[in-house]
């Protein structure tokens, strides 16, 4: 939160607060016992939270192992939304402001949910369905129709994240990751041009 914001209301900060030891100790959990290994019953009485109240938070363990991960692309598409711009570029600032918004906390947990999704077949397959109905919001929110080209722009931005994160995943490093990104981008009219 920037100084300028006004701060949350009480019930909302608790509220917050309870979402984010859920994802938290989730992740912690399922990382250290296994995803499948983890009741749910185990994750509420850790977090000392009745299950109507994670139900309230989350639609399921799949969903409060990725909170990180879905916040990142709620804000990807929040930018694409107030800048639409059907050109590489414009993607590629879409996930370098989503990035540049992340707070401390957002990048203590992306990681570790990054690499919980990547060793867990449940998780991988629940992140791939989700992936794909981001790419077809961000198509949706670019201006004019959603067009083989348009489709396929937004295939190239996603691939040019996925392979930044797996540059990124094994430091770790704050200041990399949009480094990366930029990388990544820059790197596709050379590789497209490859024979």
């Amino acid at each position: 939160m920037t100084t300028t914001e006004e701060p949350l209301p009480l019930r909302e900060r608790k509220k917050l607060r309870t979402r984010q030891a859920l994802a938290e100790t989730a992740v912690a959990m399922f990382t250290e016992r296994g995803f499948d290994s983890t009741t749910l019953d185990e994750l509420v009485e850790a977090v000392e939270v009745s299950k109507r109240t994670f139900f309230r938070n989350f639609a399921s363990k799949e969903d409060v192992a990725t909170t990180a991960v879905k916040q990142l692309w709620d804000t990807v598409l929040e930018v694409v939304a107030e800048r639409p711009s059907p050109r590489l570029d414009g993607l590629k600032d879409a996930l370098l402001t989503a990035i540049d918004r992340m707070d401390d906390y957002w990048y203590r947990q992306f990681l570790p949910a990054v690499r919980l999704v990547e060793t867990h077949p449940a998780l991988q397959g629940y992140s791939l369905r989700y992936c794909t109905g981001i790419q077809e919001e961000m198509v949706r929110l670019l201006p004019g129709e959603p067009t083989l080209e348009r489709r396929l722009l937004v295939e190239i931005a996603v691939g040019a994240w996925h392979v930044a994160l797996a540059e990124w995943s094994p430091s770790g490093d704050r200041e990399r990751l949009p480094v990366l990104v930029e990388r990544a981008f820059a790197a596709i009219p050379a590789v497209v041009s490859l024979e």
